[in-house]
């Protein structure tokens, strides 16, 4: 089976102003670096459709839609200072979000994986906030989408953006049939995912913040994900698993301070592919955050070769950096390992 790449044209239509990092042009950067990536053999490429308003409320609140729609019909405005709508953002943000569930149903009905290249990004808005250049939550859109129309009771979300996701979070921080993991840079926007944050109610353990010094790398990445994410995972036994895919911890990233690499990012991502097939869960990656447009096209291009197994044609690999000392990354596993114990046989 192929790999479904999500996407439409109309993404490019969200409008944020002049300077803006989130805009039209990455959609442009990742799409020439996939054509010049060779793997467009192994892709099916798949048009999704907008969501509607009821599917939203899953996750969303009815009048905080109804001020996003009615903000782009006034012609625009701003959510936050960040946070823009433009006289289409309504209708290009619903499509986002249709980009995540059409992921979702690709890989539940026929592809082995997928990746839903959409923005706006999703995984800072709040049930009835919009912030962080997010208006709807797609990643969280998916979950509750995947756990009403497949009846799913485990699903995980392993949001790797350099910043945190509190808007999934907090959509799903009193349940437990969602796993919410998140690796972030420590003391950077918004704010949250502190080690202390882990759930509450019948959701108690089924959140795992991860905040990670910036400086942190490729190796420091991979100790993380083999010491954490993948023995978590393992107790859980997902059926679904989802990727928040931010590429806004490379290296050259304009808003973060994070060292990773584009191997960085493949090696991420086939941690999770064996992962998944350990559990025989569906795979599904849905674009947050990346502002480099270069590494941007590239970072995704390598979790596509992830996905498929390929190696692309370019062969381009990133400049070498300096990360943090081992030793400093190994203390943070194991101050949050033993943390995640309360709740994890690991």
């Amino acid at each position: 089976m192929s790999i479904a790449l999500v996407t439409h044209p109309d993404y490019v239509k969200h409008q944020t102003g002049p300077g803006h990092p989130e805009r039209p042009e990455r959609m442009r950067a990742i799409s020439a670096a996939v054509e010049a990536s060779g793997l467009q053999e192994h892709l099916a490429q798949i048009t999704p459709e907008p969501v509607d308003a009821d599917v939203l409320e899953r996750v969303h609140h009815r009048s905080y839609i109804d001020r996003v729609k009615n903000l782009a019909v006034e012609g625009g405005g701003h959510l936050d200072p960040d946070t823009v709508v433009s006289a289409l953002s309504f209708d290009v943000a619903r499509l986002a979000a249709g980009g995540a569930l059409r992921a979702v149903s690709s890989v539940m009905e026929e592809h082995r994986a997928a990746f839903a290249v959409v923005r706006p990004p999703g995984h800072h808005a709040r049930p009835s906030q919009g912030m962080g250049f997010c208006l709807f939550n797609n990643v969280a859109v998916a979950a509750a989408e995947a756990r009403e129309r497949y009846g799913l009771r485990r699903i995980s979300i392993v949001d790797w953006d350099v910043h945190h996701g509190n808007g999934t979070q907090e959509m799903f921080y009193r349940d437990r049939s969602v796993l919410y993991m998140s690796t972030h840079q420590e003391y950077w926007y918004p704010g949250t995912g502190s080690i202390d944050e882990h759930g509450e109610g019948e959701g108690e353990g089924f959140t795992l913040n991860i905040p990670l010094p910036a400086g942190t790398g490729d190796e420091g990445y991979r100790l993380v994900f083999e010491e954490i994410v993948l023995p978590v995972l393992d107790a859980f036994a997902p059926q679904l698993l989802l990727i928040s895919a931010g590429y806004d911890a490379h290296a050259d990233d304009p808003l973060g301070g994070m060292v990773l690499t584009r191997a960085g990012f493949r090696r991420l991502a086939e941690l999770l592919v064996t992962s998944a097939g350990r559990h025989e869960a569906r795979l599904a990656a849905v674009l947050e955050g990346g502002y480099h447009l270069a590494h941007l096209g590239r970072s995704v291009v390598a979790t596509l070769e992830a996905f498929t197994g390929g190696t692309a044609l370019n062969g381009e690999t990133d400049e070498p950096h300096s990360e943090l000392p081992y030793q400093q990354v190994a203390t943070r596993v194991r101050a949050i390992r033993s943390a995640a114990r309360n709740y994890w046989n690991i």
